[in-house]
């Protein structure tokens, strides 16, 4: 009885805070304003969780998508969580859900997840349901590009995952999307993820790796076929010259194969770098035949500067 009202108690603490705490800025706020007649627009806020505690590494992701299409406007989340016992763990909340309220430059709040504060100001994501939090100081912004009026940001921060009583700290890489004349919640575009792998890692105990590599032209606009930041003693360090290789892969169920080992080489401001990436465990979310969506836990070594450095996070898998 005594553990249960612990438990209340903090998910009463946490609603109170929410209450408390209004969202009062974000980072897509002028973007957003500079279409206020666009029929179709696609915003996401996605937040990729590495951290540890004395019973081992917890990889959490959470992407939070919102779109208008006319007058029609739609909210969805993904979740994932992958525990080093446990292997994936089933979380609520995934899914589309309600936006009535019309929100596009704030996550709109759904059943499963509540929303306090903004990513570059300081913010909490709560979720009774899943006895989760998550406890973000303001996310230091690393990137930024801008493409006819698309753009995408980009920034890192320790951060605090506390979770079926456990609290195990870790650093976040938080991505804002943001797509005007798009949005793939109520339209299917085949040209845009064409061997799209997206990396979300932990560097150490505090160091921050993203980098993506893909085939789509449309994509590269905005993006590039193959960039990424390192952020090792809070200086971001570009990329130069990257170059993704594929070493492994497996069958998939359909006209394609899923990678699973990989080698990454760029040029950064210590000089070469050399990151080994392999698979740990992976889960489907989609599968077209000709193409699939997964997420993938991966752990390797990173040499840069000198230096060897231990590397764990998410892949995100679109063939």
């Amino acid at each position: 009885m005594t553990a249960i009202l612990r438990i209340c108690l903090c998910l009463g603490l946490a609603l109170v805070f929410l209450a408390a705490t209004a969202q009062t800025d974000s980072p897509t706020v002028r973007s957003l304003d500079d279409f206020p007649g666009t029929e179709l627009i696609y915003v996401s806020d996605y937040f990729s969780f590495i951290g540890q505690d004395t019973q081992g590494q917890v990889a959490f992701a959470l992407d939070n998508s919102r779109g208008r299409d006319g007058d029609a406007y739609q909210a969805e989340h993904l979740v994932l969580l992958h525990d080093d016992k446990q292997g994936w763990v089933e979380l609520e909340g995934s899914g589309r859900y309600d936006n009535s309220g019309k929100e596009l430059k704030t996550i709109p709040q759904s059943p499963s997840f509540r929303f306090a504060g903004m990513p570059y100001t300081g913010m909490a994501i709560v979720s009774e349901s899943n006895r989760l939090s998550l406890k973000i100081p303001p996310i230091v912004r690393r990137t930024r590009t801008r493409h006819d009026g698309a753009s995408v940001s980009m920034g890192t921060a320790q951060a605090v995952l506390s979770w079926q009583g456990r609290t195990i700290p870790g650093r976040v890489v938080y991505e804002s999307f943001i797509m005007p004349n798009f949005n793939r919640l109520t339209h299917t575009y085949w040209d845009m993820w064409n061997e799209y792998q997206g990396f979300y890692l932990k560097v150490g105990t505090d160091g921050d790796l993203y980098l993506h590599s893909h085939k789509s032209e449309r994509l590269a606009l905005l993006m590039g076929f193959r960039d990424g930041f390192m952020a090792l003693n809070n200086e971001t360090g570009m990329m130069k010259d990257m170059n993704v290789e594929v070493l492994g892969r497996e069958l998939a169920w359909g006209f394609y194969k899923w990678p699973t080992s990989w080698r990454v080489t760029w040029t950064g401001p210590k000089g070469q770098a050399v990151v080994i990436l392999k698979q740990l465990s992976r889960t489907s979310i989609g599968n077209w035949a000709i193409g699939g969506f997964s997420m993938a836990v991966v752990t390797g070594e990173l040499e840069y500067g000198g230096k060897k450095m231990p590397v764990y996070g998410l892949a995100e898998l679109i063939m």
